[in-house]
């Protein structure tokens, strides 16, 4: 697996904010997302998302319905041409969550076990 760099800036914010603040734990896998993204995306990586195991997780290429290893919490990032769409069951079953556009980050509450990639056009949507 490869290492992440972070971003000189970022580090230094990361630092200055120090594990005191009340809402650390959701400012720092935010900005751990977007210090690995231009990196990512230079790479390849489509979405990526951290995990209930506080781990950053990335898919390159998703394709249809795939299940969030180390359960998918917090915050995520859909760098893919599709439409992401967040469900707490495996397998893509019940109700969605949550949807992320092409290009768009945000925070997924409480949790979601799959997301399904769609690649419809705006011009094909409803």
């Amino acid at each position: 697996m490869r290492s992440m760099r972070i971003h000189p800036g970022v580090r230094g914010s990361a630092r200055a904010a120090g594990p005191a603040l009340p809402f650390a734990p959701v400012l720092l896998p935010l900005l751990l997302l977007a210090a690995a993204a231009p990196a990512q995306a230079a790479a390849g990586a489509g979405f990526q998302y951290v995990g209930q195991d506080d781990k950053v997780h990335g898919l390159t290429a998703p394709e249809g319905c795939v299940a969030a290893k180390g359960g998918g919490s917090r915050a995520a990032t859909n760098s893919t041409r599709g439409t992401a769409t967040f469900y707490r069951e495996p397998g893509c079953a019940g109700r969605p969550a949550a949807v992320l556009e092409p290009g768009a980050s945000g925070q997924i509450k409480p949790y979601f076990a799959s997301v399904r990639f769609s690649f419809i056009s705006k011009a094909q949507r409803p």
